[in-house]
C-alpha cells in the first residue's frame, strides 16, 4: 500500500464514493459546498496498527485545529491497512474520542465514522440502511463543530436527513449501491456492499 499507485487508487475510490454517494445521493447535504471549494483533505494512511493510526489521527486533529477552515474544513483519514474488522474499528472510536478530549478539542472537533461493514446498533449486517455509513475503506472523518453547527442551522429540517437517507438507500438497494460505485461499469471492490 506504500506505492504511489496504490495510494492513488484508494484515494480515487474514496473520491468516487464522495462524489457519487455522499454528494450525488445528497446523503450529506453539507458536503457539496466544501468539496467544491477544495476544503476536504483526504489522507490515505499507511498505518498498520491501531497505535500508529491513533498517532496519525492526533497529527491530523492538530493540523485541522491549526489550519483555517477556508483552507481545510474537514479531513477524511482513510486507513485501508488497519481496523478492517468493524468491531475492532468500532472499539477504536472510543480511543479516537479520548484523543479529542486529551487534546482539549471537545466542542471544537469531532470524529465521525465510515466503514465498509458499518452496522448500526439494532440492525442486521445485511440491512440496507447500513449503506448510509458504508465507505470503500475504513474512514475517520474529522469535522469542525462550528462548521457542523452552521450547516445544521442553515438546513431547514436537519432531523429529516436520516429518514431521507434511509429512504434513498432502500430505493437504491445493494445492487444499485454497487452499480453506483462501479468504475466504468466494472466493480471496484466487493466490499462496497454486502
Amino acid at each position: 500500500m506504500t506505492e504511489a499507485f496504490e495510494v492513488a487508487r484508494v484515494e480515487a475510490q474514496v473520491r468516487r464514493w464522495l462524489e457519487r454517494a455522499v454528494i450525488g445521493l445528497n446523503l450529506c447535504p453539507f458536503a457539496k459546498a466544501v468539496y467544491a471549494k477544495g476544503q476536504v483533505r483526504i489522507v490515505v494512511s499507511d498505518a498498520a496498527t491501531p497505535r500508529d493510526l491513533l498517532e496519525q489521527l492526533g497529527e491530523e486533529l492538530a493540523l485541522l485545529r491549526d489550519t483555517p477552515a477556508a483552507d481545510i474544513d474537514t479531513t477524511l483519514l482513510v486507513h485501508p491497512l488497519v481496523l478492517g474488522d468493524f468491531l475492532a474499528y468500532n472499539a477504536f472510536l472510543d480511543d479516537a474520542d479520548a484523543l479529542v478530549e486529551a487534546l482539549d478539542l471537545e466542542g471544537v472537533l469531532q470524529v465521525a465514522s465510515f466503514h465498509p461493514d458499518y452496522q448500526f446498533a439494532d440492525s442486521a449486517p445485511d440491512d440496507v440502511e447500513n449503506l448510509t455509513n458504508r465507505a470503500p475503506y475504513p474512514i475517520l472523518h474529522l469535522l469542525r463543530e462550528a462548521s457542523v453547527e452552521r450547516a445544521v442551522d442553515a438546513y431547514p429540517e436537519p432531523d429529516a436527513i436520516i429518514a431521507r437517507n434511509i429512504a434513498t438507500v432502500r430505493a437504491l438497494g445493494f445492487e444499485g449501491w454497487r452499480a453506483l460505485l462501479d468504475e466504468d461499469g466494472d466493480p471496484t471492490d466487493a466490499r462496497h456492499a454486502n
